[in-house]
């Protein structure tokens, strides 16, 4: 890690030299390789992304994605989950994953060393293209799922999520959560159709940083996808409705504060106002202690805790999203200060300083994004799967540092309409006048 770091310095001078030197290709059976050599420790990540997130759930199995994933190391091949669990502990590696609504991702940190690496990615190559998705693992996952689903209906923070998603996406993928029905619904077999499906070379993205060769690289490269399901197109998934007209929902519930959610479909990966608005939203609420948000309901009145805003591009266009915790009494008052707030926002931006301020955290701050493998294995996947150029990260400073105000208001008034903004309140369930 201090290699990475120290090189980083090293180059941080000239914005224009290379930040990594990443090197892409694609494996015989397509699918996109990433890959960086890092030779200062004895460590390989690998990250193999996947088109097999949330959005292909079917209606009503809602889960049928994560379930998946999680299932890959439950046993593969002739070996149990105690089996593989044993063959990764006994040469010190981790394995890991998840699936998103985007994407799914299995992922392995091993050492370099041959006898070591071999193991581990024998066992991860296995997990990928050999899993038995066994009935009795599955009925136990599915019961502990069911048991953690119905435990967060009753937390205020959960309701408020999923109102918040319900509203902004509706029917859309993005707008649907699983339930304990939903994974209760769910079997083996559809388990092995969802990854006999999506589990393939052709959608998958393989990123890896370490101390092995490039040729090395592409050979594992090839052991971990060669044998991947052969697949079928993906379906279709409709297209996130733009919003008119947003709306306001009022949830009761016991607790002592309100959980406050804002906000609306605003921006995908790869839209040209990306750097406007992370510049711009680092001012208005994403840049904690010095934000406006912060100043003006935490510090000048002492109204919540903490308050944020984020943008969270996606594949398509991803929320915007302002949230905080208030009293139930000061409900009123509180969401009256964060509008009143985001409209001075909208109607004239940030000042000079603020602006300035902002560029220059953000970048100050880009060097602590890329010092360590996992940060990069990271920003590797994300280039890969959502098509990002190879300079990404060399240009990322000198794309922050060109931001202007202008457009930082143009983007704003382009992606944050007020009238479009949905806003769950879950605790005070009273509409103002009522």
């Amino acid at each position: 890690m201090l290699a990475i770091a120290t090189f980083v310095a090293a180059l941080w001078p000239s914005l224009a030299s290379a930040v990594l030197p990443i090197e892409h290709w694609k494996t015989a059976a397509g699918a996109r390789v990433y890959f960086v050599h890092a030779p200062s420790i004895p460590m390989l990540d690998i990250s193999i992304g996947l088109d097999a997130g949330g959005r292909y759930d079917p209606v009503g199995k809602e889960g049928l994605a994560s379930m998946t994933n999680a299932m890959l190391a439950k046993g593969a091949g002739d070996l149990d989950e105690s089996a593989m669990a044993e063959r990764f502990a006994m040469v010190g590696a981790e394995h890991g994953g998840g699936a998103g609504d985007d994407r799914a991702s299995v992922t392995l940190r091993t050492l370099s060393s041959p006898a070591e690496l071999e193991t581990a990615v024998s066992t991860l190559q296995l997990m990928l293209t050999r899993p038995s998705f066994p009935q009795t693992v599955l009925k136990r996952e599915k019961e502990r799922a069911v048991q953690g689903l119905r435990e967060a209906q009753a937390k205020p923070g959960n309701i408020a999520r999923r109102a918040f998603n319900q509203a902004l996406y509706g029917a859309h993928p993005y707008g649907r959560d699983s339930t304990p029905a939903s994974v209760e619904a769910v079997g083996r077999e559809d388990l092995v159709a969802f990854w006999r499906d999506n589990y393939t070379a052709s959608r998958a993205v393989v990123a890896m940083i370490g101390a092995i060769t490039r040729e090395q690289a592409a050979q594992i490269a090839e052991r971990l996808t060669a044998n991947l399901p052969a697949g079928s197109a993906p379906p279709a998934v409709p297209e996130v409705a733009r919003i008119e007209q947003g709306r306001e929902q009022r949830i009761e519930h016991p607790s002592t504060q309100s959980h406050i959610l804002i906000g609306l479909p605003a921006i995908a990966w790869g839209d040209p106002d990306q750097f406007a608005l992370l510049v711009g939203n680092y001012v208005l609420g994403g840049g904690g202690f010095v934000s406006r948000l912060y100043d003006e309901v935490r510090e000048k009145r002492g109204l919540a805790y903490s308050v944020y805003s984020y943008f969270s591009p996606s594949l398509q266009p991803g929320p915007f999203t302002i949230g905080l915790q208030t009293a139930r009494e000061q409900t009123g008052t509180a969401l009256q200060v964060v509008r009143d707030t985001l409209e001075r926002f909208l109607t004239a931006g940030p000042t000079d300083q603020e602006l300035a301020a902002a560029k220059a955290n953000l970048v100050g701050g880009f060097a602590l994004r890329i010092d360590s493998n996992r940060k990069i294995l990271d920003y590797l996947s994300l280039i890969g799967f959502y098509g990002l150029p190879l300079d990404y990260l060399d240009r990322w400073p000198e794309r922050v540092s060109a931001v202007t105000m202008q457009q930082v208001q143009e983007a704003f008034k382009r992606h944050v309409r007020p009238q479009a903004l949905s806003t769950i309140v879950v605790g005070d369930g009273k509409a103002p006048g009522k």
